[in-house]
């Protein structure tokens, strides 16, 4: 039996391993970066709610994703640090199961405009609120309704299981 570093160490690895996959399979269709982004990878971002490793390998797995894509420094930055808070966020959550997704989908739509602004210099393109919005209908759809139908599955299967009983003993009934 594997022990517990290792394990820690062996999910946060594959996760950010499915993470950069995913956002390079939504790049080859032009959907992982710009004003209308579809990041598949973000439905990920529920599995902090299953088990903690999956924290540092959903950030690490960003940062790859992000220099893989070819995004500019401050992208990598900000983008990789807005994936982050809602991984972290979705751990904070992992006891209200509904409400597990809300912190990627607010910290992507509050931090990613201004990265298409600043970063990306398109600030003569739109306004900060039209950013705003076309980075929530990408992440309402992606981590939102990919990730709960992800989380209702893995809970379903009983995958993580004992990572979730011991992390959340009464997520059943909420």
């Amino acid at each position: 039996m594997l022990n517990r570093k290792t394990l820690s160490v062996t999910v946060a690895a594959v996760t950010a391993a499915l993470y950069v996959a995913l956002t390079y399979l939504a790049s080859l269709v032009g959907l992982s970066s710009g004003v209308i982004q579809f990041r598949l990878s973000e439905m990920l971002c529920i599995l902090p709610a299953f088990v903690p490793a999956a924290i540092p390998g959903l950030f690490i797995g960003c940062i790859l994703a992000n220099l893989l894509t070819g995004a500019v420094v401050w992208d990598i930055v900000f983008g990789s640090l807005a994936t982050l808070i809602g991984a972290i966020g979705a751990y904070l959550l992992r006891h209200r199961k509904y409400l597990i997704t809300l912190p990627t989908i607010i910290s992507n739509t509050v931090i990613v405009p201004f990265v298409l602004i600043y970063a990306y210099g398109m600030e003569t393109i739109a306004s900060y609120p039209f950013f705003a919005l076309t980075v929530a209908v990408g992440e309402i759809v992606c981590a939102g309704v990919l990730g709960t139908l992800l989380y209702f599955a893995l809970q379903k299967r009983g995958i993580f299981a004992a990572e979730h009983t011991h992390a959340s003993s009464d997520v059943n009934n909420k």
